[in-house]
């Protein structure tokens, strides 16, 4: 190769420069709401207007997303790594148009491959799913965040033991990506237990201890109390099992030592429910100019 010959350059070398980049937990709402018509999409109206205010956030120098579902669960960790993902239909009970719906974003094999090698790196093996499809813990969210499908996007699965400790140590890891223009999202919801009793009472005094923890809580405390969250008040009637609460250890671990911020909050989703989301780190500067 000539001296003067262009080189080109890997995905780490072209990033160098790039902000340090928030990580996300968002309560991503029931089943395909995204696509849903009305009446039933107006249950939703507060949860889509906050997507919306939040797009800006996924612009330069965003290069992609790693979304951290709390529908994809493995023994161990998997990771999306098809160039074209599918679709994944993980839900009952709605229209039959539903079924035939279509979120055509590109996944990214170079990116699979380096949330697999940072794992590995840390001593926690994961494997390359090529035949995972996006199911509605992504494209639920990233219909509205990203409405032109341009935004690559790769998932990780939840390990099924559901370990907190494990799923920080993971977002630890994964880390980095912060850094390579790759936002780390964390898709679940901050109350997931939709046939328990006084939803209303569970999911406040669940949300007032997540707000104390991820907002007002230092680092080394936050951390702490995630692990030990059973010990909530509420903990396993808001969560009767922790499916969707798991992927907040991914968006925290990434951003451990850095501030939380509840970015969406809804005192009656669906006329009964307490529901956040919460932001760890600062949005970059393109988002906030």
């Amino acid at each position: 190769m000539s001296e003067n010959a262009p080189r080109k350059n890997s995905l780490r070398e072209n990033i160098m420069s790039i902000d340090l980049l928030p990580t996300y937990f968002l309560s991503h709402g029931g089943g395909p709401w995204s696509f849903v018509e009305e009446p039933r999409r107006a249950n939703y109206v507060n949860l889509e207007r906050f997507l919306i205010e939040l797009r800006p956030e996924l612009r330069s120098p965003v290069r992609a997303v790693l979304i951290i579902s709390g529908h994809w669960e493995e023994r161990g960790f998997a990771i999306s790594s098809s160039a074209k993902p599918g679709m994944v239909f993980d839900y009952s009970g709605f229209p039959e148009y539903l079924y035939h719906i279509s979120y055509a974003a590109p996944g990214s094999p170079e990116i699979a491959e380096r949330v697999r090698d940072l794992l590995a790196a840390g001593g926690v093996p994961a494997r390359l799913d090529s035949e995972r499809g996006y199911d509605h813990g992504t494209f639920s969210l990233m219909k509205v965040l990203a409405p032109g499908e341009n935004v690559p996007i790769v998932q990780l699965s939840l390990d099924v033991g559901m370990d907190p400790a494990l799923h920080l140590q993971v977002g630890r890891l994964l880390a980095p990506l912060r850094q390579e223009g790759v936002v780390i999202i964390g898709s679940g919801f901050s109350y997931h237990n939709f046939r328990g009793a006084r939803p209303g009472v569970v999911s406040q005094q669940f949300d007032a201890w997540l707000q104390h923890v991820l907002v007002q809580a230092k680092p080394a405390e936050r951390t702490k109390q995630l692990i030990r969250w059973e010990d909530a008040p509420y903990a396993r009637d808001a969560h009767a099992r922790e499916d969707h609460l798991i992927p907040l250890m991914v968006a925290v671990g990434a951003a451990e030592e850095e501030p939380g911020a509840c970015v969406y909050h809804e005192k009656a989703f669906l006329q009964m429910i307490t529901a956040s989301s919460f932001r760890f780190g600062s949005p970059h500067t393109d988002a906030t100019a």
